[in-house]
């Protein structure tokens, strides 16, 4: 059966496992996870919107995006959880899309994903309860979602505790400076600095995440 995450738990072991993120825990006081979307579609979407970007930058387009479809839907515009029904997506031109900052490639994989919703193979009463691994396997046929992109899903939509996206840009940044890199960690270096942050490696995903908003304290003289 699949796990949940113990914040209280998570971060007393990574304290305790890591003295890099034990400072990084202490300056940034107790994890705050984004909460679930109401639906896989929104969440998935979220997440392909944000491929490659920067937070910033994608909050941007997101806005943008769901921006294009006020006028056409019967939901409130001031209203903060509005998101696109996959029926609006698909009845939505490439070139609309493109006019809020979505790429061509990620307005063809917003259609792909909004016709597979549209089948109902991504209710969450019904994956709520699988495995990390049968979850990927479903989404990856998916076309324009990958690994990182059904990682995420699992990390912030289904609540899972160890998932470690060893290609994340920003969580390779965030390693290479704060473990002593001479440039983005590897997935395998990702894989050999995260193996004490089992099994709570989502919170410490977060954690380095949120080390780039965050004054560290300087390192203590030998």
């Amino acid at each position: 059966m699949a796990t949940t995450i113990n914040t209280k738990h998570a971060v007393a072991h990574l304290k305790r496992a890591d003295p890099v993120l034990k400072k990084i825990i202490e300056a940034v006081g107790p994890p705050d996870l984004r909460k679930p979307s109401p639906t896989a579609f929104q969440s998935l979407a979220r997440s392909i919107v944000f491929q490659q970007l920067s937070g910033k930058a994608a909050n941007t387009i997101l806005s943008r995006f769901t921006a294009l479809f006020h006028d056409s839907t019967t939901e409130i515009e001031t209203d903060a959880n509005f998101f696109p029904k996959p029926e609006h997506v698909l009845a939505t031109t490439t070139e609309t899309m493109r006019s809020a900052g979505i790429s061509r490639q990620k307005a063809a994989a917003l259609r792909n994903l909004a016709a597979f919703c549209e089948k109902g193979t991504l209710e969450m009463d019904s994956i709520g309860g699988w495995s990390d691994e049968e979850v990927i396997a479903h989404l990856l046929p998916i076309q324009g979602v990958g690994q990182w992109t059904a990682q995420m899903f699992l990390m912030f939509q289904l609540g899972r505790p160890d998932v470690l996206p060893t290609s994340d840009v920003g969580l390779n940044r965030a390693i290479a400076r704060l473990y002593g890199l001479p440039r983005p960690a590897t997935p395998e270096e990702v894989k050999r600095i995260g193996a004490p942050w089992h099994p709570w490696a989502t919170i410490a995903c977060w954690y380095l995440w949120r080390s780039e908003d965050v004054l560290l304290p300087l390192a203590e003289s030998s």
